[in-house]
């Protein structure tokens, strides 16, 4: 493709490049593009990013050197570069229409479905994933845990990958002869223009809770990044929208002029697809969907009144695909469950262990009453808070432990470059607001030992926030580490022995 095609509608600086690419070089033919100076081939046009790390720009010699077309870029050549330099307004938006343009406008050919919100993404793309493919599609799953396409599983380096790895996925799902594609959509995703100029069909909308802020600075902005898949990030607005009615920043995302048909769910009399007659137990959810007159039963293994919202907000992605109800409730019923959220650990003893991602306050509190809706006769939590993060949340999420649990151990989460006890300093703050006993262990390993030490019989033992994660981050390594794996070692080294994980949703 001739580089003056891939760059359509990418505005240029007049000031470096007079309005349009150079004479001679818009014809120049383009074979991919690369923001990895290490990927770069004969023929490749690379995109350098300023990064908190590393300037991009220090690699466009080494590019050049293989024989790339051409350096784009929002900053202006460095001293001494020689060869073809076009900057740009805006360099990721930039890379985001060119990849577009490059792999052909997919998001015009297929059915895009993306979710945002604080929680319950995850589990709302896995259902919604599960619907379409009961309905026979083949699909790509994009989100936290993994990428899927097709069969075929990738690892999730993003919760939503770059803009040039997503229009690749896309592509390689059209050559599968596939149709639609689920997403998660962060907010970091939104405010950085990983999806700018994507079209969706469906935008969905969970809920809005305290988290990023160290990203996004308030909630007002939390809350407008999120708000750009509803009005169209440098592309159109959705076909649909699907939105929680019962939370209130959903209720601000659209306005009267919008263009989106908008399906409101919620468990309140103003949402249009609601849920009724739900009975919720250990072996699993089953309730009423009611849609105007139309109404259907959906059963489901997850359980707890959070994966009532998530089969709700993806029964009403299934129904803007027209899709039947028999359809989806069959597509629900076959999502058994997600990794890291709410995923018992069972090696046959006479106490729970359940692992579950929620690093948030408002998380850490449903999981805390979908474990106390279990009965158990204790439950114990063991949970930290990421370094280099939002402080703002760890006393948040220390009063919320203390207020749902009978003993808390505070431990390390991914510290990064943060000591691990100042974490623990600041979450304790919340902690002591309430009476519950609390240890402090900063070793994450040790204090899931400590928590299973201290259990008895008919107890659950919730080892909060990593989830599905397989590492721990500290400030000059990354080791391998996955609650799951040291929660089964410790239950055998106990005398326990049954080596099974089953995921409860």
């Amino acid at each position: 493709m001739e580089l003056k095609a891939v760059l359509t509608g990418v505005p240029l600086l007049s000031e470096q490049t007079g309005g349009a690419v150079s004479a001679g070089l818009e014809a120049r033919e383009i074979s991919g593009l690369e923001y990895d100076s290490r990927k770069v081939t004969a023929g490749s046009l690379f995109f350098a990013f300023p990064g908190a790390r590393a300037d991009g720009r220090q690699f466009a010699a080494d590019a050049m050197a293989k024989s790339a077309v051409a350096v784009v870029s929002e900053l202006p050549a460095p001293t001494g570069f020689e060869g073809p330099w076009l900057q740009v307004l805006h360099g990721r938006q930039a890379l985001a229409r060119a990849s577009r343009t490059f792999y052909g406008n997919l998001d015009e050919k297929l059915q895009l479905t993306g979710i945002t919100g604080t929680n319950g993404k995850t589990t709302t793309g896995y259902l919604i994933d599960s619907i379409l493919r009961a309905a026979g599609k083949t699909t790509a799953l994009i989100g936290t845990v993994e990428y899927r396409l097709g069969g075929k599983v990738l690892p999730a380096v993003n919760t939503t990958p770059e803009s040039l790895e997503l229009h690749r996925i896309l592509a390689g799902l059209e050559q599968l002869g596939g149709t639609h594609a689920t997403m998660e959509v962060s907010s970091h995703a939104l405010a950085l223009g990983r999806v700018y100029g994507v079209g969706f069909h469906t935008a969905v909308f969970s809920n809005l809770t305290r988290d990023h802020l160290d990203f996004h600075g308030t909630m007002e902005s939390y809350f407008e990044a999120k708000k750009l898949l509803f009005t169209g990030s440098g592309g159109p607005a959705p076909k649909c929208a699907v939105i929680n009615r019962d939370d209130e920043w959903g209720r601000k995302l659209v306005s009267e002029g919008s263009t989106s048909e908008v399906l409101w769910y919620g468990l309140g009399p103003d949402a249009r697809v609601r849920a009724r007659h739900i009975h919720n137990a250990l072996t699993g959810l089953r309730f009423e969907i009611a849609f105007d007159r139309l109404k259907f039963e959906v059963r489901s293994k997850m359980i707890g009144r959070f994966n009532v919202y998530n089969i709700l907000a993806a029964c009403c992605a299934g129904m803007t695909y027209q899709l039947a109800p028999e359809t989806i409730a069959a597509g629900i019923a076959a999502c058994t469950g997600v990794p890291g959220r709410f995923e018992r650990v069972d090696e046959g003893q006479p106490f729970a262990v359940v692992v579950d991602y929620s690093h948030t306050d408002d998380a850490l509190r449903n999981a805390l009453a979908v474990a106390r809706g279990l009965e158990p006769k204790r439950i114990i939590t063991v949970f930290g808070c990421g370094g280099d993060r939002d402080v703002t949340k760890r006393p948040l999420m220390g009063k919320a432990a203390g207020e749902g649990s009978d003993l808390v151990i505070v431990t390390s989460d991914n510290p990064r470059s943060e000591e691990p006890l100042q974490i623990i300093n600041d979450i304790m703050v919340g902690l002591k607001r309430t009476d519950t006993k609390a240890i402090v262990e900063p070793d994450r390993a040790s204090a899931i030992r400590r928590a299973i030490e201290n259990a008895n019989a008919g107890d659950l033992v919730l080892l909060a926030g990593k989830g599905h994660e397989t590492y721990q981050i500290f400030a000059k390594e990354t080791i391998h580490f996955d609650d799951r794996e040291v929660a089964a070692e410790v239950l055998r080294s106990f005398g326990f022995g049954r080596k099974s994980v089953e995921a409860a949703g």
